[in-house]
């Protein structure tokens, strides 16, 4: 007695006096309901159901009296079959519970992702449109085409225009070569009006 008393705890509650519920996993329980519920809603579950109950009928009707077990008004079938609904209805219940728990997880889940989703399509409209403000003062390829085809048509207009002083300058060396060594330089409407200014007046 004092052993029992030295084990006893009084920081613990004491374990409740009566009878005590066998304990069983939830989680087995709810998969065996299921299991239960999704055979129940087949067509197989009703084929067979048909073909029991009319065996019942037929066996119960047109057998010998001394082995009929249940016979007509068939109250053993009505018992068997009000016990049979009696427990479906809870299993079919307790497995659309598990479904609907399910189903809220994977919703909650749906949402969770379309919220992330919706932060990450923001943050990147905001990157994009960032982007666009930046490459507002960037040189685009139109741009860079157009000042390309500019210098290209500038080059060839000087070339144009040294070619031009080129061949002045071989037929200015031509006019000198065939003129004599006399002249220096060719003379121009220059020469001429400082050779007209140049005479007395009479």
């Amino acid at each position: 007695m004092a052993e029992q008393r030295r084990t006893e705890r009084l920081d613990q509650p004491r374990e409740p006096r009566g009878i005590t519920l066998p304990r069983f996993d939830a989680e087995a329980f709810g998969r065996w309901s299921e299991g239960i519920a999704r055979g129940m809603g087949t067509a197989n579950f009703i084929v067979v159901m048909t073909v029991v109950i009319a065996i019942w009928f037929g066996w119960n009707t047109l057998a010998p009296a001394e082995l009929r077990f249940d016979p007509y008004t068939f109250t053993f079938l009505t018992l068997v079959l009000s016990l049979q609904a009696s427990y479906a209805a809870p299993l079919i219940l307790l497995a659309q519970n598990r479904q609907a728990d399910r189903d809220r997880l994977a919703l909650e889940e749906d949402r969770r992702r379309a919220t992330a989703q919706k932060a990450d399509t923001e943050y990147l409209a905001r990157e994009i449109a960032a982007l666009r403000i930046a490459l507002g003062e960037v040189a685009t390829r139109d741009f860079l085409r157009s000042e390309l085809a500019r210098l290209a048509e500038e080059l060839d207009e000087a070339g144009q225009r040294r070619q031009r002083l080129e061949r002045r300058q071989q037929e200015k060396d031509s006019q000198r070569s065939t003129d004599g060594p006399g002249l220096d330089e060719p003379r121009d409407e220059l020469d001429g009006d400082y050779a007209r200014d140049a005479r007395p007046e009479r």
